[in-house]
């Protein structure tokens, strides 16, 4: 059976259909590139890979500092391996855009209650949070710093290690 000239009466959905794809992919591509060149919110994240607050221990603070986008109020957390909230440094803390915050972090559990501001070799403000619960596990850890004004959080790509006692 077929359609007017010549051509099979199925042929035409077919067509459709491949017209279709061809507009999605052109479509994903396009949006593609433009994520690709939109800045993450939290950028340039740093960590120390390892630390240990013990007296025996080279590195005693983990050190913590990133940038972001858009300028927002942070609040800084530190999780461990099993997705749970073990440390808070700062509290929605303002930060600009693209000005890094600096952070150290002794180990210790809980809120920080307020902190210490340092100013490190290129003049930079360093924020000590005063940490005062007793020292977290050995583990792995990541960094959660939540975003007020975007309403959302972002996790640090890497852990860092609170290493033994």
């Amino acid at each position: 059976m077929t359609g007017g000239r010549d051509r099979p009466i199925g042929d035409r959905p077919a067509q459709v259909v491949f017209a279709l794809l061809i507009l999605a992919c052109f479509a994903a591509f396009f949006l593609t590139q433009r994520l690709k060149h939109t800045p993450t919110a939290v950028q340039q994240f740093k960590l120390t890979p390892f630390f240990s607050p013990t007296p025996a221990g080279h590195v005693k603070q983990e050190r913590i500092s990133f940038k972001l986008a858009k300028a927002d109020a942070v609040t800084v957390t530190i999780i461990n391996s099993k997705g749970d909230q073990v440390a808070t440094l700062v509290q929605g803390y303002p930060v600009a855009r693209y000005k890094p915050l600096s952070l150290r972090w002794s180990g210790r559990l809980g809120t920080a209650r307020g902190y210490t501001v340092l100013e490190g070799p290129d003049k930079r403000r360093i924020l000590v949070p005063a940490n005062r619960g007793r020292l977290a596990p050995t583990g792995e850890y990541r960094v959660r710093v939540s975003l007020r004004k975007q309403d959302r959080s972002v996790l640090s790509p890497r852990s860092f290690t609170l290493a033994g006692r």
